[in-house]
């Protein structure tokens, strides 16, 4: 039977829609395109809400297929049908402009320190034997960083340098630069099976670490005024100063602190929810000598590009604790240091440094419509009413249970902007005091910073780790994700509530 030509075409276009993605996963998503309008002729809230969920479950697809795709595809109908404008869309971008500079220019900043990334973490990773202080480290630095930088940069760095691990080892038992002794040339079938192995055991000591150092970014991130973008707007809002949010966040974070650390270690001692792996013997022995022969082939030019990343990293540091400018203008900043000081002066040397953040940072833009339509559409409204209609005494741990479910499933920044601005509305109405206001603000913060680690959409820097290059590397998957970020979400989501509604 002979097929016309516009038959053929048609098959073509269903072979090339969304690339190489599951069948069964392009017949979904043209299912909710075609859903979708109808949807929301029959009840607007009810389709916002379908597209949440829609957009959610594109991101679980991400190592399948990326979501800028599918999900971009569900913004454009969006647009087209009324749920949201181009308008809208454009001010959530605007009002995101610095999260998307820093993407924009931090991220591809981190890149150009990674030898002295790469340098210090191997010396962290070779020189702690221990995997529970290991990761008991990780996610201690990736809250102190975070307490003062920004999650999205510390990310960038753990980013950067497992994937340098994950490239050493991966270079090395390829064959292309070590061999050893342990291993029989001559008996393929045996290297194979040692090396896979090997690299799924790394491959989870990895995604660990990694989590660790994630989850790490969340204890730190809501302690401080710079912790989290929302943090600073609610900040603003309340007129709190560094020290005076510190301290009213404190009886909540300080607490929740000392249980996140403590369920790092019992998670890698008890070896739940895939923590636990330690680093193979034989990798180790690669990242040995991979770091003595980096010490014994270094030259004076070598030593003196270290010494230039490492100067850069101490002004990053500074710019980004004294403030000095927008984050992602300090990284612009330290493009610019960095790369003139190690003498990357070729474009395209350069412009290889932004492939990295640039398809997430289209992915943000995205979900920024997205933000638009659950904005547009009064998706949150509901919840709002509901909770400032009880009794004063009830409302901080209605307020922090609410904003952690909504932040859970959709975006903490957006969350606490569009719940701050309406307290801030009803004390300025008379329906709360100054005190009762201080105290949701609070609950706010925390509900947003704490429970939103749940799934990797809560966060930008969980969003950013999962459809990152390094997370296929290490098989990171949206599902496995969330499972390893369970232990935590219990006690976190927890400890939070206990202290909102006992400590403040």
């Amino acid at each position: 039977m002979k097929t016309t030509p516009s038959a053929t075409l048609a098959a073509a276009f269903a072979a090339n829609f969304l690339g190489r993605s599951p069948a069964w996963y392009k017949r979904t998503i043209l299912l909710f395109l075609v859903v979708n309008p109808f949807l929301f002729a029959a009840s607007p809230y009810v389709a916002g809400w379908v597209l949440v969920l829609e957009f959610i479950f594109t991101l679980t697809m991400a190592l399948r297929c990326y979501p800028l795709q599918p999900g971009g595809l569900l913004a454009i109908e969006a647009v087209a049908i009324g749920m949201t404008t181009p308008a809208a869309v454009y001010d959530e971008v605007v009002k995101g402009i610095e999260v998307v500079l820093l993407l924009i220019f931090m991220v591809a900043g981190i890149s150009f320190l990674r030898e002295l990334l790469l340098f210090v973490f191997t010396k962290a990773l070779l020189g702690v034997r221990s995997k529970r202080l290991l990761a008991l480290l990780f996610c201690s630095l990736g809250a102190l960083l975070s307490a003062f930088l920004d999650a999205l940069t510390v990310t960038a760095v753990v980013i950067t340098s497992s994937a340098g691990f994950f490239g050493v080892y991966h270079k090395a038992a390829s064959g292309k630069q070590f061999h050893h002794a342990d291993h029989d040339p001559s008996n393929d079938h045996e290297v194979h099976a040692v090396y896979h192995e090997d690299l799924e055991q790394f491959r989870s000591f990895l995604r660990s670490i990694v989590m660790h150092a994630a989850v790490g970014t969340a204890l730190g991130g809501v302690m401080t005024l710079v912790g989290e973008p929302q943090n600073l707007l609610i900040a603003t809002v309340a007129g709190w100063d560094f020290l005076e949010f510190f301290l009213r966040v404190l009886p909540v974070s300080a607490p929740v602190l000392a249980a996140g650390l403590l369920t790092c270690v019992l998670v890698e001692k008890l070896r739940w929810f895939g923590y636990g792996a330690e680093l193979p013997e034989r990798v180790r022995t690669v990242l040995e000598d991979y770091a003595r022969a980096e010490r014994d082939n270094r030259n004076a030019n070598d030593r003196a590009v270290l010494v230039a990343q490492a100067i850069a990293a101490l002004l990053l540091v500074a710019g980004l604790a004294f403030h000095v400018a927008a984050v992602g203008l300090v990284g612009l900043a330290l493009i610019v240091i960095a790369s003139a000081l190690t003498g990357v002066t070729e474009e395209h040397r350069i412009g290889h440094a932004f492939q990295e953040a640039l398809p997430f940072t289209a992915l943000l833009a995205v979900f920024f419509a997205v933000v638009a339509v659950i904005h547009d559409q009064h998706l949150f409204a509901p919840v709002l009413d509901w909770v400032l209609a009880l009794p004063a005494d009830a409302q901080p741990v209605t307020f922090y249970l609410a904003n952690g479910l909504l932040s859970a499933i959709s975006d903490n920044v957006f969350v606490a902007t569009v719940y701050i601005s309406e307290v801030k509305a009803a004390l300025e109405a008379g329906s709360i005091d100054r005190a009762q206001f201080e105290l949701l603000a609070v609950a706010i913060n925390t509900g947003t910073n704490l429970p939103s680690v749940a799934t990797p959409n809560g966060q930008a820097a969980f969003l950013f780790l999962l459809t990152s290059a390094f997370a296929p590397l290490v098989r990171l998957s949206y599902l496995r994700m969330t499972a390893m970020a369970l232990p935590y979400t219990i006690v976190l989501t927890v400890i939070g509530l206990l202290a909102v509604a006992f400590l403040l």
